[in-house]
Parts: structure tokens; C-alpha cells; sequence
């Protein structure tokens, strides 16, 4: 047994293992040390690899793909600073939840530490980021070491995809020779262990006893003048139990664009999207103190909801948390619930009393209508705008699609504007360390697995990851990006930083003059910059009919755009006025 022999033995039976374990995707990053892995995850009937040469891209395009698939999906790299390029997709899968597989070649021991040439340090490579991390053994081809490489790789994608998931890192030391026997593949993944999994691993959601969720309906009994959050979910998270859960307490439901409660054929009676432009206004935070906060999912993206809360700590605040984290920034919980969503939603069902009086929800419903009427008036805007432009949204994306956002001003914008419909839209963006790395990948990664995928994203965002383009170009993918480019940094405008116009313009606004038709054919993308909502409204209905990658660039101002916001925020003001008014007479 020659050292080529196992080196084919040993990673064709970890990667066997990773598919009999169910991971069906894997993104590769073309280099030489990782020549083994590649190769043979090429040549497995079951696995789909997916290419692409940039590795800061490559990991948020597996990023994405995993957040579509919503199981683990792995990416594969050389060694040296081709790892390090994955750094800032494994903190955003940490913070985020997603189950990412990354695999790393590194060169031998020998080779550590002594000028080697692409040989740096990969040893907890992403520190604590990492859930979990295995130097893996060098390549053998004997009964302990192939088991070994087969349970490491369904422990692997077992921790990755354990509540709440993340992002695991096996480093793989190899010598050469690298290439390995492709064609004896297929015989040593028959012959180790008869090709079953090396180790079954069943996972379950946690739950709690009946006393505890008795205790916790007392709790939820007390509070008449409460409130449900619904930050970020996945699908499936609970949702029609706790529309079922609110309709009981009669609590309204404030739900978070990503949520995914927002859009579908599920009972929307008391969802209030709005709040986040209801709690702009001093008179409704004095109207709605609550006695009692239940929150699902991540913290939302609203800054006044945030504040709000902070306003009133003395209220009871009940965090549930199927993955048993701490998502808890403002320090507000008196109590933090580890249990499945929907188990506990379920049983809540069970235990809770009918709620007679509806006076509170109806207020909330009253405001959010009120709210809604306001907002919609965007819609007269003549010129191109952002707010106009998520408005739209709704109306204008088909049936089973995905609208993934970009940070800062978009994903606050689809907050605001995109209001709650029947269309099975599913909204998404990188919310877990918020920034704008990766964003173009990630919502490619989405597009693989997603029919119908539009990326709505401002321009520096854009700028930042316009390497992400490479993946749509090559693999000839279907995809929209919406480019909302007011040449700069729109979100600047709305904080104090803008109080300040000697420094504003060059530290904050920064403005670049990009042309991006220039980045679309480069990309052979079908560019349209356009003029007026007439021809917006045409382009982008007739994208979902054309194929390949499409950018469609809206050009809005940044300062019209604050003008916008804060006149609509006082006109909302005076709606919900009217509504107060009326309801204390």
C-alpha cells in the first residue's frame, strides 16, 4: 500500500461520510494542497460541488446555500491565506446559525514554522468562532484511521447542524503526492465499512417538563396588555403555533420582516408589521406600555422597538430559544426558555386561558392600519426612491420567490415598506454580525436553491463583494440584483454623524462616482439603469422571464431620501394621533 493509496483510502471515506450524513453540496476554491479533497469530492456520485476561485465569496456563496438548504454545506480551501479568507462568512454562520462544514488543507508538520511557502499558523484558525475544531490525522490506510476519518466527518456535520448551528473547521495536513487514484474512489468507499455511515447520529429538538410549561402559562396569564416579538426565524419555526398562541392571549404579533410572517396564506388578523415606524412616535410608546413581552427568534432589526423595550424593563420579558443561546442584547429577560418553538407554542395552546378583552390588541391593530394607510402614500412618490421602491416589492416578485436584502439601509427599509401579503415571499439578509461582507455571495448561494432569488442592495455593498459576480457568470445562474445607488453610504444620513458637514462627505458619505455598467459587462450581466418607475416596473417584471444574471441599478439621492423618511414619520405621527384621540373619547 503505496502513500497515494492512502491518501485515496482516507479521504474518499470522510467524504463518503459527509454524504451519508446527508451534506449534498460543497463549495470548492481551485488550489494545489487541496488537491485531494476537490478531486474526490468531484468524482462522488452524490455530492454537487459548486466553484469559485474567490475564497472570501466562495465561503459566503456556501454561506448562502446552506441558508437556503437549511442543512449543513461544506466549503473547501488550500492552505495559508486562502483560509483566512473565510474568516468573516464562519463569524457571520457563528452569529447567524448556519451549519457550515469548513475544510481547510494545511501543509504537513514537517513544513510548519520553517519558511514554508503558503504554510501560516491554521491551528484554531477562527478561534472561538468555530464550534468545533480537528486537526485531522495525517492520511493511513488502515481500519482505525478510516474509521476515524469517517466518524470525524459525522461528528462534523452533526455539530454544525446541532441547535443552535454553526460553523465547524477540520483541518487537513497533507503530503505529497496529492493527487489522488480518482478511479479506485468508488472501491474504497465499498470497502470501508460496507459504505455505511461510520456512526448514526439522531438529533432532536430540546423541550421542557409539563410542570415547567404550567408554570410559564401563569406567567403568560398575567400579562394583559402584551406583546409577541418575532425576530428572524427559519421556515417552519413555530409560525402557525404562534399565530394560534397570540389569537388566544390576544396579544398582536410585531413581526420582524425575516421573520417570515409577514408574507404566505397564514392568518395575518394580528400581525402589526408597522411598529417600527409606530415607535418612532412619543404618544403610542405612552400608549403601548406593556405588562409583558414573549419573543421568537433573533433580536429584530428595529432600532425603536430596541428602545422601546428599554423604556419599560419593569415589564416581564420571555425569551424562547430553540437553540439554547443567549440572543439577548438588551439585557431585558426575566426569563430565558430553552425549548423548541413550536413544542412550547403547542403547549402553551394547552394551558393558557381564552383572553376576553381584545381592547389592547384592537388598539395595537387600529395604529398599525392607521400606520400602513400612511406609509403606502410613498407609493404617489413620482421619482425614484427607496422607500417607493420596497413598497413595490410585494406587488411586483412572483409566486415561491426570495428577496434577499443587504445591511444598513435596506434591510431597514424592507422593515418600514414591505408590508404584510398573501404571495409566498421569503425574506432574508446576513444578520448575524450585520455587516456587508459577502452580501452579493450569500444571496447567490441563496439563488442556487432557491427559484426566483432578487438581491436589493446599496452600492457600497455592492462594491464590496462585486468578486461575487464570477460564481452567477460561470454557473450561468438565474438572478436579479437590485442596485439602489445613492453613492455613498445612505445610512450615514440618518445619524448624527451627518450634524457634522465639514468631516460628513469624506468619512462617512463617500461618495465614488462608480459607473457599474462597466462591472455588468464585465460579469456579461443584462445591466438597465433606470429612469423612471414606468420602466422599472417593466424591467424588472420581465427579469423572471429571462435568464442569466441581471442588474437593474435605481438611482435615488441620499438626501431627498432622509427628507422622505422624516416626512412620512410625521405624517404617521398625525395618523396615529387621530387614532388615540378617537379611542380615549
Amino acid at each position: 500500500m503505496n502513500d497515494r493509496d492512502a491518501l485515496t483510502a482516507y479521504a474518499a471515506a470522510f467524504i463518503d461520510e459527509l454524504s451519508q450524513n446527508g451534506v449534498t453540496d460543497v463549495v470548492v476554491s481551485p488550489g494545489s494542497r487541496s488537491t485531494p479533497l476537490s478531486m474526490l469530492l468531484a468524482e462522488h456520485p452524490n455530492i454537487k460541488i459548486h466553484i469559485n476561485v474567490d475564497e472570501r465569496s466562495a465561503s459566503f456563496f456556501a454561506l448562502g446555500l446552506a441558508k437556503a438548504l437549511k442543512k449543513p454545506v461544506a466549503v473547501v480551501c488550500t492552505s495559508g491565506t486562502a483560509a483566512a479568507n473565510f474568516y468573516p462568512a464562519v463569524i457571520e454562520a457563528k452569529y447567524s446559525r448556519v451549519p457550515l462544514i469548513v475544510l481547510t488543507a494545511d501543509r504537513p508538520h514537517e513544513l510548519r514554522d520553517v519558511g514554508a511557502p503558503q504554510a501560516i499558523d491554521q491551528i484554531h484558525l477562527y478561534g472561538k468562532n468555530a464550534k468545533w475544531f480537528v486537526e485531522m490525522a495525517i492520511p493511513e490506510n488502515n481500519h482505525e484511521i478510516i474509521r476515524y476519518a469517517r466518524t470525524v466527518g459525522a461528528r462534523a456535520v452533526a455539530t454544525a447542524a446541532k441547535a443552535p448551528a454553526g460553523p465547524v473547521h477540520l483541518n487537513f495536513p497533507l503530503r505529497e503526492p496529492l493527487v489522488p487514484d480518482v478511479e479506485r474512489a468508488a472501491e474504497y468507499r465499498k470497502n470501508s465499512l460496507n459504505a455505511n455511515p461510520a456512526v448514526a447520529i439522531d438529533r432532536g429538538s430540546i423541550s421542557l417538563e409539563e410542570s415547567q410549561f404550567r408554570k410559564l402559562s401563569h406567567l403568560l396569564g398575567k400579562g394583559k396588555r402584551g406583546l409577541i416579538i418575532c425576530g428572524e426565524l427559519t421556515e417552519g419555526s413555530g409560525h402557525k403555533a404562534i399565530l394560534k398562541l397570540a389569537e388566544k392571549l390576544g396579544f398582536p404579533v410585531l413581526a420582524d420582516p425575516l421573520s417570515q410572517l409577514r408574507s404566505g396564506v397564514h392568518s395575518k388578523v394580528n400581525i402589526v408589521e408597522a411598529y417600527d415606524t409606530i415607535l418612532r412616535d412619543e404618544q403610542a410608546v405612552k400608549a403601548f406600555r406593556p405588562e409583558l413581552v414573549l419573543r421568537f427568534g433573533a433580536m429584530p432589526v428595529s432600532k425603536p422597538l430596541l428602545l422601546f423595550l428599554k423604556k419599560y424593563r419593569e415589564a416581564m420579558h420571555l425569551v424562547v430559544d430553540g437553540g439554547a443561546g443567549w440572543r439577548e442584547p438588551a439585557g431585558l429577560a426575566t426569563n430565558m426558555i430553552y425549548c423548541d418553538e413550536t413544542k412550547f407554542s403547542e403547549a402553551m395552546l394547552e394551558f393558557v386561558p381564552y383572553n376576553e378583552d381584545r381592547h389592547w390588541l384592537e388598539l395595537w391593530k387600529s395604529v398599525n392600519a392607521a400606520t400602513k394607510n400612511a406609509l403606502l402614500t410613498v407609493k404617489n412618490d413620482t421619482k425614484l426612491s427607496e422607500g417607493k421602491l420596497f413598497s413595490l416589492l410585494s406587488e411586483l416578485m412572483p409566486e415561491n420567490s426570495t428577496v434577499f436584502v443587504g445591511n444598513s439601509m435596506p434591510i431597514r427599509d424592507l422593515d418600514t415598506f414591505f408590508l404584510a401579503n398573501e404571495k409566498n415571499i421569503r425574506a432574508m439578509a446576513n444578520r448575524g454580525a450585520n455587516g456587508i461582507d459577502g452580501v452579493v455571495s450569500t444571496a447567490l448561494g441563496v439563488s442556487t436553491a432557491s427559484e426566483h432569488t432578487v438581491l436589493a442592495i446599496g452600492d457600497l455593498s455592492f462594491f464590496h463583494d462585486m468578486n461575487g459576480l464570477l460564481a452567477a457568470k460561470l454557473q450561468k445562474q438565474n438572478f436579479t440584483i437590485l442596485l439602489i445607488n445613492n453613492d455613498g453610504g445612505g445610512i450615514f444620513s440618518f445619524l448624527p454623524q451627518s450634524n457634522e458637514p465639514e468631516y460628513f462627505e469624506q468619512l462617512f458619505g463617500t461618495p465614488h462616482g462608480l459607473d457599474f455598467s462597466h462591472a455588468a459587462e464585465l460579469y456579461e450581466a443584462r445591466y438597465t439603469k433606470v429612469r423612471d418607475w414606468e420602466e422599472f416596473k417593466t424591467v424588472f417584471s420581465e427579469t423572471f422571464h429571462t435568464p442569466g444574471l441581471k442588474i437593474i441599478e435605481i438611482p435615488t439621492e441620499r438626501a431627498s431620501n432622509v427628507v422622505k423618511h422624516r416626512d412620512l414619520w410625521n405624517l404617521v405621527s398625525r395618523e396615529i394621533a387621530a387614532v388615540l384621540h378617537g379611542d380615549r373619547s
